[in-house]
């Protein structure tokens, strides 16, 4: 009995101490991601401001938000390689102090050139944000858990787009945009400290692999047939809903859906709501269907499809409300995510950090090129009194779900040689 007693009082402590390490772990990155995407949506609401101010028309417009995307993208291999060797902490609060400087040189910039500059030095800033995040669950969490536990990461994330509206809206009454940037600076300086101070190196058990054997690591999952059935359609979908949601969402409830500055950061922060909320959902979901052999992926093809169905919606200009209509956006794009979870399940855990990163590469190659783009089409039309054409938000965003749909038959096609080279 005395045993029994002592073994239940040492084990409460176990259990504790479980919680709270996970705590400095999923913390410090959840405070780096929500960074990411504030700084990756706030320009959906200042875009008014910056075309005011520097003279910016569409194009010019998607190029200054889409250098985020550029930059962010041409870290990712290389942070693949990074956080396999050298661990999550150290390469997410280094770069961090590149965002950090990057915000300052966007609020100081008096060019387009220099604010083009900083916005890079800001995607490649917090191109770890989420990769070491993925990296560090992969290491200290059971892999059952990963969808759940990336989808909370996710939700983080969330919160970031939700304060980059009516929040945003609200300083910018306060302060301009250089004010906002400035203190975002400095909050980006804290988070690096803060995961370089708490977060916990994992012990390595195995000799770290030469970066020759990393090389090779690469190699095989741009190799791997897994890995391309599913990237194409994965990447087009997040792509889409990262570019539009962090740019021109604001500018289509203006010109498209007839809203004033007011409601126009009323139904962005509601749409940030929706996609919280989805992020969460979609994670439980997922780990909830993994239990009786349903994998992740089953779970976001059809989230995926949700995602294009409501970009229809947009484009067939059906008159449902804007505030309905982007909640659904919202909500149904956060289905993507869950393909880095079925992937990262579907390799060895040594290739986590490069099957996340070389995914993540190919959605902010593709968002830079689907914001850029989109404003380049919406440029084709002259502008109205209040903005841009309906018709080109229209042409662009129907390039997009085409491009969508093109990827979800080439995932098919995959999808039933893959089961008959397996059959045979």
């Amino acid at each position: 009995m005395v045993n029994s007693r002592r073994s239940g009082k040492e084990q409460r402590p176990m259990r504790t101490q479980g919680i709270g390490l996970h705590l400095r772990i999923f913390l410090p990155f959840a405070c780096g991601y929500f960074l990411s995407y504030l700084y990756r949506t706030v320009n959906a609401v200042m875009a008014p401001n910056l075309a005011a101010d520097l003279g910016l028309d569409p194009s010019a417009l998607g190029l200054l938000t889409s250098a985020y995307f550029i930059s962010f993208a041409s870290a990712q291999l290389p942070l693949g390689v990074l956080l396999d060797r050298f661990g999550p902490r150290r390469i997410e609060a280094v770069l961090l102090l590149f965002a950090a400087s990057g915000a300052f040189l966007f609020a100081r910039g008096a060019s387009l050139a220099e604010l083009v500059i900083g916005r890079a030095l800001i995607g490649f800033g917090v191109s770890a944000c989420l990769m070491a995040a993925f990296k560090a669950f992969v290491e200290w969490f059971p892999r059952r858990q990963l969808p759940l536990i990336n989808g909370i990461q996710m939700a983080s994330g969330g919160l970031g787009a939700l304060s980059a509206t009516a929040p945003v809206e609200y300083l910018l009454s306060v302060t301009d945009w250089r004010g906002v940037f400035i203190g975002l600076s400095l909050v980006t300086l804290i988070v690096a400290l803060l995961v370089w101070l708490a977060v916990p190196d994992k012990p390595a058990t195995v000799r770290p692999a030469s970066l020759k054997e990393q090389g090779r690591g690469v190699w095989q999952v741009f190799s791997s047939p897994v890995f391309w059935r599913a990237a194409p359609w994965a990447t087009l979908s997040h792509a889409t809903f990262l570019s539009l949601q962090s740019l021109w969402s604001g500018p289509w409830l203006r010109d498209v859906g007839g809203l004033d500055r007011g409601p126009v950061a009323t139904v962005l922060f509601w749409t940030a709501g929706a996609m919280v909320i989805g992020y969460v959902f979609m994670g439980i979901l997922a780990e909830r269907l993994s239990r009786v052999g349903i994998r992740p992926m089953t779970v976001a093809g059809i989230g995926m499809m949700l995602f294009m169905l409501c970009q229809a919606l947009m484009i067939l200009g059906w008159r449902l409300p804007p505030m309905l209509l982007w909640m659904v956006f919202g909500f149904s794009g956060t289905s993507g995510i869950l393909v880095y979870a079925d992937l990262s399940q579907r390799f060895p855990a040594d290739l986590a950090g490069r099957v996340n990163t070389g995914l993540n590469l190919l959605v902010f190659v593709a968002a830079f090129a689907a914001q850029w783009g989109v404003g380049a089409v919406i440029d084709l039309w002259p502008n109205t009194l209040t903005g841009y054409a309906p018709e080109g938000y229209r042409a662009g965003f129907g390039l997009l779900l085409s491009l969508q749909v093109i990827a979800v038959l080439w995932f098919a096609g995959m999808h039933w040689k893959m089961k008959a080279d397996s059959r045979a």
